[in-house]
């Protein structure tokens, strides 16, 4: 199926897979702040961000991506929700919070995405074998959630007593972690904190 990238009469689009936790993040935000957009799928696993008209858009070939009401384009998910919330309470005032925000934000890329994401999108999205995935995944995930659990035993949310971009970076992937083979019924102050994220979003419980 060919992509149509053709420009929306106006407002924000948003070009983004529903299966992909980075895309959600952006769906969420946007929710959450009540900010209008045109939601336009993309099938990032059957070549449709390998097409020109997309490539157009996001020359690294990735979604998600945003087009803004002025045509500027937008692309890697913590960079759009960040420019999304400015000014709003997702972003701590106080500076040390701020840079706690960051810090989630650059631990979520760098060590949560590249294992939970991984591994549940080579078990879930693509049904490899378990002989076709880096054995080490799983206790390189493992690590990750425990990480996770030990600082959700002492906080509500990742940084301050509220939900911040932190959270909502965070959250989709690890609440997809056990369509990876994790098993989040070993860390109920993750669990906790998912339902508690679900409730301030109003996202359905996943089965």
């Amino acid at each position: 199926m060919i992509l149509n990238i053709e420009k929306g009469r106006s407002g924000m689009e948003i070009y983004g897979d529903d299966r992909s936790g980075n895309c959600l993040k952006v769906r969420w935000t946007s929710d959450l702040l009540g900010l209008p957009y045109v939601w336009h799928e993309v099938l990032a696993l059957t070549g449709q961000t390998a097409e020109p008209g997309f490539r157009a858009l996001n020359p690294f070939g990735e979604v998600p991506v945003v087009r803004l009401a002025d045509g500027n384009t937008l692309a890697q998910s913590n960079a759009i929700i960040l420019y999304l919330a400015e000014g709003s309470r997702l972003i701590p005032q106080d500076r040390f919070l701020r840079a706690k925000m960051f810090e989630w934000l650059f631990w979520e890329q760098y060590s949560h995405e590249p294992v939970i994401a991984v591994r549940r999108a080579k078990v879930h999205l693509l049904g490899l074998s378990e002989a076709e995935i880096d054995p080490s995944l799983l206790p390189r995930g493992a690590k990750v959630l425990t990480r996770m659990q030990e600082h959700l035993s002492q906080h509500a949310f990742f940084v301050g007593a509220d939900l911040t971009l932190a959270d909502i970076a965070l959250l989709p992937y690890t609440r997809f972690a056990d369509q990876g083979g994790f098993e989040l019924m070993r860390y109920p102050a993750i669990q906790r904190w998912i339902k508690r994220c679900e409730s301030i979003l109003d996202l359905p419980a996943l089965a």
